[in-house]
């Protein structure tokens, strides 16, 4: 009992507050709850907004009449002001440009528009797998007439038994956008060595070859199936040693024929002109022998005047068609002359008489010269080197060198002048070395030397393009050919670099 009257208060307290609910709010609870503030996951998705086609659409707006009358109120021009100034500074203008065009400190200076190089890069490294299984050699290399294609010839200048080993011919198309520089675009099976080659001066598809057999062989790389489209096959006029070298001379009777020349170790330097049966036949000749040559230690095991002295190489001079040079086995060099009248000893069974054209002989080197390059900036300069690895300087009007420079402990093989820069040149050396000189900075050392293959493996052969002047391309024994390119100081004309070459030339040795 003491129980429930405890809990009587507490019932009727209940009592009252449910008894005011019915007119009054309800009171408010004070019970915590728990919310979270994070929305749900948003989903994402990627989708492209390229479209299937596009167009080019023009979005220039028209210029309104209006805008034009205000652009133009807005330019006002102090014609007085102007011509005040004009009057002014007439005087001192007009003499400064008299005084600019009678200078003379940018002659021969050509304004070059591309980008500058300081580097020499190698750009390709061409080979024909199957020539080099064989260990064939790249003897020659030539640019074609677009400066796009080089070709390289194999076959061997060292030991061996050349004469029945196969050989090829590849060209490159180095402007074909698949290049593969381990597939040529076109090889030519040849069934003798080739020594030499030259691409036809204005037709791209044109290129003639020398070969160890003393035969000479043009072919049209236009012509997959049969390129050879004219030969001097082997008869009494065909050269009885290798040819070293092969030259296009224009045909001076017939304007759209060319002629060609070749040159052998037998001493004949021969003419051909084609024929309409496929044959090339002999135009003219020439032969360099013993009786034209300074009497020298090298020749008394001879008969004098009997010998044939082999020729090597041959270049012409840009100034003068009648005027070349050749490089002969003793060691000399020579200047020649197509007029030549008087006749050397005579050869039984050429079909023409063979003329004597040697006019002078320049101071020897010490071994057999490999190569001649006439200057095609300097009527009297040119250059030889060969087996001592020197490179002379030459004057076409003394027998003394200008200068001689010793760049290998080995052979040189081959010198050439830049056509575009009078005061640079290459050297292709038995240590496997490319030698890029200019004068203008040094005549004793090479500016740069470019390593073209591993160890000692000689270069054999080198050519610049004459239309993509930065590029020079080199073969060597190993069976590759490099495209160089160039950097803009081996290709850009400096300043007085024409009054320095004629200054060199002008030079006397003691």
């Amino acid at each position: 009992s003491a129980a429930r009257d405890r809990a009587l208060p507490l019932r009727r307290l209940l009592a009252s507050c449910g008894a005011g609910a019915a007119g009054r709010e309800p009171a408010r609870r004070l019970c915590p709850v728990s919310k979270t503030c994070q929305t749900g996951k948003i989903s994402t998705a990627e989708a492209t907004t390229q479209s299937h086609t596009a167009r080019d659409a023009a979005v220039q707006t028209e210029q309104s009449k209006d805008a034009v009358q205000d652009f133009q109120q807005e330019v006002q021009v102090d014609y007085i002001g102007l011509l005040s100034f004009l009057q002014r500074v007439e005087d001192a203008v007009i003499k400064e440009l008299n005084k600019n065009w009678k200078s003379h400190a940018f002659d021969g200076f050509e304004v070059n528009w591309t980008d500058q190089d300081e580097t020499v890069l190698c750009l390709h490294t061409l080979s024909y797998p199957e020539a080099q299984d064989q260990n064939l050699q790249v003897t020659s290399v030539s640019w074609n007439a677009t400066g796009s294609v080089i070709a390289c010839s194999y076959g061997r200048l060292d030991d061996g038994d050349w004469s029945t080993e196969k050989s090829y011919v590849c060209t490159w198309n180095l402007d074909r956008r698949g290049l593969n520089p381990q597939q040529p675009d076109l090889v030519v099976d040849v069934p003798s060595s080739v020594m030499c080659l030259a691409f036809h001066p204005s037709q791209p598809s044109l290129i003639a070859g020398g070969l160890f057999s003393g035969e000479l062989v043009v072919w049209d790389t236009s012509r997959t199936e049969d390129p050879v489209i004219w030969r001097t096959g082997m008869t009494d006029d065909t050269h009885t040693d290798p040819v070293y070298q092969v030259n296009w001379l224009p045909d001076s009777k017939h304007r759209n024929h060319a002629q060609l020349l070749s040159v052998g170790t037998d001493g004949k330097i021969l003419v051909w002109r084609e024929e309409r049966d496929g044959r090339l036949a002999l135009a003219e000749g020439f032969a360099i022998v013993a009786q034209q040559i300074p009497r020298s230690t090298r020749l008394k095991k001879v008969a004098w005047g009997e010998a044939a002295v082999g020729v090597t190489s041959l270049s012409f001079s840009p100034f003068d068609a009648g005027v070349f040079v050749v490089g002969v086995e003793g060691g000399y060099c020579l200047r020649c002359s197509t007029a030549a009248q008087s006749l050397a000893l005579p050869r039984p069974g050429s079909s023409v008489p063979l003329r004597a054209p040697a006019e002078l002989a320049f101071s020897p080197h010490a071994g057999p010269v490999y190569s001649v390059s006439c200057s095609p900036f300097h009527r009297n300069l040119f250059l030889s080197c060969g087996t001592d690895g020197q490179v002379h300087l030459h004057s076409m009007l003394q027998t003394q060198p200008l200068f001689a420079l010793q760049l290998s402990k080995k052979y040189l093989f081959c010198v050439c002048w830049s056509p575009v820069r009078p005061l640079v040149f290459a050297a292709a050396s038995g240590e496997g070395e490319v030698h890029l000189f200019d004068l203008a900075r040094s005549t004793q050392k090479p500016t740069v030397s470019l390593k073209q293959s591993v160890g000692d493996c000689p270069v054999y052969c080198l050519e610049f393009n004459t239309k993509h002047t930065r590029l020079l391309a080199a073969g060597d024994a190993a069976g590759t050919v490099k495209v160089w390119q160039l950097s803009s100081d081996f290709t850009e004309q400096g300043p007085r670099e024409m009054s320095h070459l004629e200054q060199l030339a002008s030079e006397i040795m003691d």
